[in-house]
């Protein structure tokens, strides 16, 4: 229901599209000509050049490329004031009686344009001029398109501020990662063991282990529930042939993925038992071994280059590398003393923690931002002006 004072309108006739302010330059002209001016591509900047065509207000959506496809997760417009540049592959709108440039950016921000885009070949899309002058939007009064936009502007602030704190504990942690863990284990400060010579290998199989959960290691997240992640149950019968990990238990995934190019070693932290695929590795720690250190000690990709070694005929077609356990377990870990273990352990522990804080406000931040965006965008929930001290929620 449009809420009362609203327009339902179309782009074309509420906003000033100003494709003729757009400048293509490639790439080796705009290597020539270095300067303070940003020049924008559909989904940011691509450079910074010595002029700039527009001097105002405006906000850019993309007329073609496949972002279209990542509206939820991306946001499909951006806006800037002041002196710019924009390339060819991308809509310029400017301000209006009716739509300011920022309501514009928050209106079509996360939203879906499938239904108006054409095809440009397998997976590229284009939202011509003619379709965007088509797509609906909503409009309250320019003033209290104002009041509503500043208030999002405020959560966006907030947002940015915790990416940049969350960006820095990374750096700090990944820091003392370099300083504590990795350079001294490469300087040969310490001892070095194989880690057959510091576990037990686990083989133990999944025998009348009725209603344990079936886990798989996710490179991003560590261990996480099939049921979980694919919402339903995918192992079937071979689930006979799944290993039974305990807490503290590690377990070594021997498929590729883009953080880990040669597998990763988890540690099952939150899940007392339970159940993983047979072509894990999966061992535990001896007595001379923290846990602890060793979780951090992994999840820094420190067998990256052993196991790289390991690897000589690629990829198989199911994605797993063709590391035998044995080879596995013969590489190499430093073992320094166990008070040491304990001392270092407790310092990446504490940065850890930071980064899982900061990580935590920032999702809340935009769940709660998001929410807001769904009301205000809406009229649910209405701001209030200063000739109308409150504003009834239709």
């Amino acid at each position: 229901m449009l809420p009362d004072g609203w327009s339902r309108m179309t782009v074309g006739h509420a906003c000033s599209i100003k494709n003729n302010l757009r400048m293509p330059i490639n790439t080796e002209q705009r290597a020539s000509m270095p300067g303070p001016y940003p020049y924008f591509g559909p989904t940011g900047i691509l450079a910074h050049i010595d002029h700039y065509r527009i001097d105002e207000e405006f906000a850019i959506i993309g007329e073609d490329g496949d972002h279209f496809l990542k509206f939820r997760e991306k946001p499909m417009t951006l806006h800037f004031d002041g002196r710019a540049n924009v390339n060819n592959h991308a809509h310029v709108i400017g301000d209006s009686e009716y739509c300011s440039p920022k309501w514009f950016y928050y209106w079509f921000m996360h939203r879906d344009l499938t239904a108006s885009l054409s095809r440009q070949g397998v997976g590229r899309y284009k939202l011509t001029k003619k379709g965007l002058s088509e797509l609906e939007i909503w409009l309250p009064p320019k003033l209290e398109q104002k009041r509503v936009t500043d208030a999002l502007a405020t959560w966006d602030q907030a947002i940015a501020t915790a990416e940049r704190l969350l960006t820095n504990s990374r750096t700090y942690k990944q820091a003392l990662v370099d300083q504590h863990l990795l350079k001294p284990a490469f300087s040969r400060q310490w001892p070095v063991q194989s880690i057959k010579e510091v576990s037990d290998r686990i083989q133990r199989q999944a025998v009348n282990e009725e209603g344990l959960p079936v886990l798989m290691i996710s490179s991003g997240q560590g261990f996480v529930r099939q049921d979980e992640k694919y919402s339903k149950f995918m192992a079937g019968k071979s689930v006979n042939n799944y290993i039974t990990l305990g807490k503290g238990e590690f377990a070594y995934n021997k498929g590729n993925s883009k953080l880990y190019e040669f597998g990763c070693v988890f540690q099952l932290q939150n899940i007392d038992r339970g159940l993983v695929p047979h072509v894990y590795v999966c061992f535990r720690l001896r007595d001379q071994c923290h846990p602890e250190f060793y979780r951090h000690l992994f999840a820094a990709d420190y067998l990256h280059d052993q196991l790289g070694a390991l690897v000589n005929t690629g990829v198989r077609n199911n994605g797993l590398l063709n590391i035998r356990p044995a080879d596995f377990l013969g590489c190499e870990v430093p073992v320094p003393p166990k008070k040491e273990q304990v001392r270092l352990a407790g310092i990446l522990q504490t940065a850890t923690s930071w980064v899982l804080q900061h990580e935590a406000v920032l999702d809340q931040l935009k769940q709660e931002k998001a929410a807001l965006m769904a009301q205000l965008l809406t009229g649910k929930r209405r701001v209030r002006l200063p000739e109308d001290d409150v504003i009834a929620t239709p």
